[in-house]
């Protein structure tokens, strides 16, 4: 499909993913700053919670699969939060070699303070923001989601 065959929903959709790519770069750099001072990066605070946000124990695989992130780089994540005390590794009856994550007291208290600095910080970007235009833009944000993991046409084309 050319430029000139894309929908208006299409045209609109596009604008949207290049704004959402400047904005996920933003984000980062300023998570980096926010928690720098835990010795954290936005990369580490994101598997930290997600360590921590887990029902129980998980591989490196599927922490990688709940983050929609590459498993080497979750692994290597995972390797340096291990050498600094914040994660320890588990024996897993169900797979040998694949061990189990979990966070260490010290890993809590370390995601809990990044998340003690995420509360005013993101108080503060949501302010002048309508509530229900941020709610409206999530489940628009999710929807685009669930299509892309859902491997239908249109999430297989992209």
């Amino acid at each position: 499909m050319t430029e000139a065959e894309r929908t208006a929903a299409g045209s609109a959709l596009t604008a949207l993913v290049l704004d959402l790519f400047r904005l996920n770069n933003r984000m980062l750099t300023s998570g980096d700053r926010l928690v720098a001072g835990l010795g954290l990066t936005s990369a580490r605070w994101h598997v930290l919670g997600t360590v921590g946000k887990s029902e129980r124990p998980q591989p490196v695989a599927w922490l990688a699969r709940d983050m929609g992130a590459n498993r080497q780089n979750v692994q290597r994540i995972v390797n340096d939060l291990e050498k600094e005390g914040l994660v320890a590794f588990a024996a897993n009856p169900h797979h040998r070699r694949a061990q189990l994550v979990l966070l260490t007291e010290k890993g809590r208290e370390i995601f809990n303070e990044a998340m003690r600095l995420q509360a005013p910080w993101a108080s503060s970007l949501a302010d002048g923001l309508d509530v229900s235009e941020i709610r409206t833009t999530h489940r628009v944000m999710k929807a685009l989601l669930e299509k892309l993991e859902g491997g239908d046409d249109a999430g297989e084309q992209i």
